[in-house]
């Protein structure tokens, strides 16, 4: 396949999964997929979530608006255009898939994919049954997508590059068994928010998407929120009301239940409005169902820790830095962890 015959295909998929998300009905054939294949595919969004609790109908939805919004031939044609691939001799690039969200390695399936390169598939066992279904309706519409996407169950075979993406623990093994090889090993990555003060309830209702999107469980959602001495709480907590829902979701339940129930046994001051705890914290790590907060007297306090800890933080989101609401909404060249896949993929050699 050429390039461009790629990025049509790529584009038929986006309008595929667009429509999904928008619970439209099957709009035709010239969707790309028959009437039962399109229903099919439908009916996975509801499947998912019995494999795999977090993976809700409406999670899977927002997984697939946010892919098909890549996939235009403008978006693709534009940032592939930024590089340039003379790929003679094709190599396999092995790709560690996580699973803590749906669909979260399908970025660097779409980098190889374009790259020329062939991608050899490990997948989460979280995310086992999107990932297959988005290439098993790829192949339908062009059965020679098989020469470039490999899926194994087990061990990976032969490979000349490597993309995990894991825990910290997970890094340190791929660390050591992929070393040899070019690679791009990510670790584990959260991201913050910084408030000023000024933000309108619209502004701070806003924030909630970041926090709670995918239940808090992905690398771009906000798990630490920064504020000035003075800022009133209440104020966020009126403003992520509409939130309230995600407590009736048991997973979410649960862990914000266990959470409760722990700080309290040992003393801790918690802040709590009834389907979120505030804790008062310096970690950029807060678990299901908890956000940590740090106030600062001085924006420059919170720009000394922010810069320190850069290489643990994902995305800062606040008014001078990426828009409340748009954490999880990241374009073709926001690269996890700000490492250049395409680039990397560019230099094989």
């Amino acid at each position: 396949m050429i390039l461009n015959e790629k990025i049509k295909l790529l584009s038929k998929l986006g309008g595929i999964l667009d429509s999904l998300a928008e619970g439209k009905p099957w709009p035709g054939f010239q969707i790309g997929l028959s009437k039962s294949e399109y229903e099919e595919f439908d009916a996975l969004m509801n499947k998912v979530q019995h494999h795999n609790g977090w993976f809700t109908k409406e999670a899977v939805k927002t997984a697939f608006k946010g892919i098909a919004s890549w996939l235009t031939e403008e978006n693709l044609s534009h940032w592939v255009n930024q590089y340039s691939f003379k790929v003679t001799s094709p190599k396999r690039v092995a790709i560690i898939m996580a699973g803590n969200i749906p669909l979260v390695g399908f970025h660097d399936f779409l980098s190889v994919f374009l790259s020329g390169h062939k991608a050899i598939i490990k997948l989460s066992s979280s995310d086992q049954h999107l990932m297959k279904a988005i290439f098993h309706y790829l192949n339908i519409m062009d059965a020679r997508v098989e020469e470039y996407v490999e899926i194994k169950e087990q061990f990976l075979g032969e490979f000349d590059a490597v993309i995990a993406t894991g825990s910290n623990n997970s890094a340190t093994y791929f660390e050591s068994y992929f070393g040899k090889h070019p690679h791009i090993i990510r670790r584990n990555r959260t991201s913050v928010a910084v408030i000023d003060g000024s933000e309108t309830k619209e502004e701070l209702t806003e924030l909630g998407k970041d926090i709670f999107t995918y239940f808090g469980l992905g690398c771009r959602n906000v798990s630490q929120l920064w504020i000035p001495t003075d800022f009133d709480l209440n104020r966020f907590f009126e403003a992520i009301y509409t939130f309230n829902p995600i407590i009736n979701h048991n997973k979410y339940a649960n862990n914000y239940d266990y959470n409760k129930a722990v700080y309290l046994m040992n003393k801790a001051n918690l802040l709590d409005n009834g389907f979120l705890l505030l804790k008062e914290d310096f970690a950029l790590n807060s678990p299901p169902g908890m956000l940590h907060y740090v106030r600062y007297q001085d924006s420059i306090d919170a720009e000394h820790f922010l810069n320190e800890n850069k290489d643990k933080i994902q995305v800062i989101v606040g008014k001078n830095y990426i828009p409340f609401g748009m954490s999880q909404n990241p374009g073709l060249t926001d690269y996890a962890d700000g490492v250049d896949t395409m680039k990397f993929l560019e230099e094989l050699k």
